[in-house]
């Protein structure tokens, strides 16, 4: 007997919560240090013509600097400025490397952590997972030391070869060190290892293809660098889109993309050749006074304020006058102004809402932790967790781990990860919280202390403990103990 099938429809509710674009952005901005806002600001500024530097202005503050702006536009009539980075090697703009930048007025402290990996650990460390002969091996490692804080070769492979000979006693002909060259021009991020900045862009669009299909697009950002960069160094767009008999916005597109590429790629690194210490650039600026009053600031160093372009303002306004009589490609034209000033203003909401978050959030911490704020004592610090911090401010809990991850904050007693302040509290049996760093720090103090021809079993230290005031059990001394990578007593003899 044949069996059939039927289908049955059916109704459910169900709720879901999903994000605006604008809510994203806001997110993914919130996650980010100050050095990296540096660097999504500057490349907002180059995406979006309808966004400008500059403090946003009342009607009176622009008649009174109309014609200042007048010769500002006169100026900044080329789309294509922001390639003007390419014309010499030495000129490209900070913002277009990860590196701190350097505000020239007062700015906060960069302090080293030499917990850094170095440029030579990281490039070494995928040197290792090739399988080379030791010669090989030896040229490559050679090639690495020689690279500039670029991540590029300035020197000719000719003189690498004479400095192989005289200084290390190498025989090394050119062919060699070019295929170790190669090898390191295969390592990340793309674009070590070349010779020039030609050479850097070629290589990093070239990985791109073998990441996935190639397409008109890239292939056509290869032809410029490849066969017009004389052209493309010098900005001559039209001398380029005759030579390749393209579209003009199928060319813009091609260069937005190349704009995009890193001209230094060693300094995405985290830090330069020759230094072993990673700079730390603190997000906010806490200075307590004699007087017990404490101020905050965010540590804004070369963000710029921003704005809406007057130009984009103003070829609005002068299209919704003449709406009536638009064209078809007049209403197109509308169309992509005011969504390039939707995004600006939304980018411009976004880094306010940031700011006034963070400020928010670091209030709150020195808030709670205000006896270290004042003294500088770590033993000061009470136990405090996200959900503290979240109570306070009102905000959800996810955006106060988002605030506290990646960020520093300076103070008049050194700079600290926000994560710092964070910390589990111990209740006693009488509803007493501690601060368990506080715990630690005290317990660490009695074992160092201690006399080493009898070192203080777990039992003892418990009972130290409860002297100065921390009744703790024998097993939290003993988990304490272990997280602090202090052995038993025995092994401390």
């Amino acid at each position: 007997m044949a069996q059939g099938s039927r289908q049955i429809q059916s109704q459910a509710q169900q709720q879901i919560q999903t994000l605006s674009p604008q809510q994203i952005l806001v997110v993914k901005l919130l996650e980010l240090p100050a050095v990296e806002l540096e660097d999504r600001v500057h490349a907002e500024l180059l995406e979006n013509p309808a966004l400008e530097e500059g403090k946003e202005e009342s009607s009176s503050d622009e008649l009174g600097e109309s014609n200042a702006a007048d010769s500002e536009t006169e100026g900044d009539s080329n789309d294509y400025d922001s390639l003007s980075d390419y014309l010499n090697e030495d000129d490209i703009p900070d913002y277009k490397l990860q590196e701190n930048n350097r505000s020239k007025g007062e700015q906060a402290e960069e302090i080293p952590f030499s917990d850094a990996t170095s440029f030579y650990e990281i490039l070494k460390e995928q040197l290792r997972e090739r399988n080379l002969t030791e010669h090989q091996r030896e040229l490559t490692e050679y090639l690495i030391g020689s690279l500039d804080d670029d991540g590029l070769l300035r020197k000719s492979l000719e003189s690498i070869s004479d400095e192989l000979a005289i200084y290390a006693g190498i025989d090394a002909t050119e062919e060699e060190l070019e295929d170790a060259l190669h090898i390191i021009q295969s390592f990340d991020p793309p674009g070590l290892g070349a010779r020039n900045l030609q050479e850097c862009l070629l290589i990093q669009l070239r990985r791109k293809i073998k990441k996935g299909k190639p397409n008109g697009l890239l292939m056509m950002e290869i032809r410029i660098i490849q066969d017009h960069y004389e052209e493309f160094t010098r900005k001559h767009w039209d001398k380029i889109i005759k030579k390749l008999c393209c579209d003009e916005e199928y060319f813009n597109a091609a260069i937005a993309e190349i704009t995009k590429l890193n001209p230094r790629p060693g300094a995405s690194l985290g830090e330069a050749i020759g230094r072993n210490l990673q700079q730390i650039v603190p997000d906010f600026i806490v200075d307590t006074y004699d007087d017990g009053s404490i101020n905050v600031s965010l540590n804004n160093r070369n963000v710029p304020e921003l704005r809406m372009s007057r130009d984009f303002t103003e070829m609005v306004e002068e299209h919704t006058k003449n709406r009536a009589n638009q064209s078809k490609e007049a209403k197109e034209a509308m169309m992509f102004l005011k969504q390039k000033m939707d995004a600006a203003q939304g980018f411009i909401d976004a880094v306010k809402q940031r700011q006034n978050t963070l400020m928010t959030t670091m209030q709150a911490i020195i808030d709670l932790q205000r006896p270290f704020f004042l003294e500088g004592d770590e033993s000061l610090l009470r136990p405090m967790i996200l959900k503290d911090v979240a109570e306070r401010t009102g905000l959800d809990i996810s955006t106060i781990s988002r605030v506290s991850n990646s960020k520093y904050v300076q103070t008049n007693f050194g700079i600290y990860p926000l994560k710092f302040f964070f910390s589990d509290g111990y209740t006693t049996e009488d509803g007493e919280e501690m601060s368990v760093r506080e715990i630690r720090k005290i317990l660490k103090e009695c074992i160092d202390n201690e006399d080493k021809k009898k070192p203080l079993t777990d039992d003892e230290l418990a009972d130290i403990l409860k002297e100065k005031g921390y009744p703790i059990a024998r097993r939290t001394v003993a988990k304490y103990r272990q997280q602090l990578n202090i052995p038993v007593a025995r092994l401390r003899k």
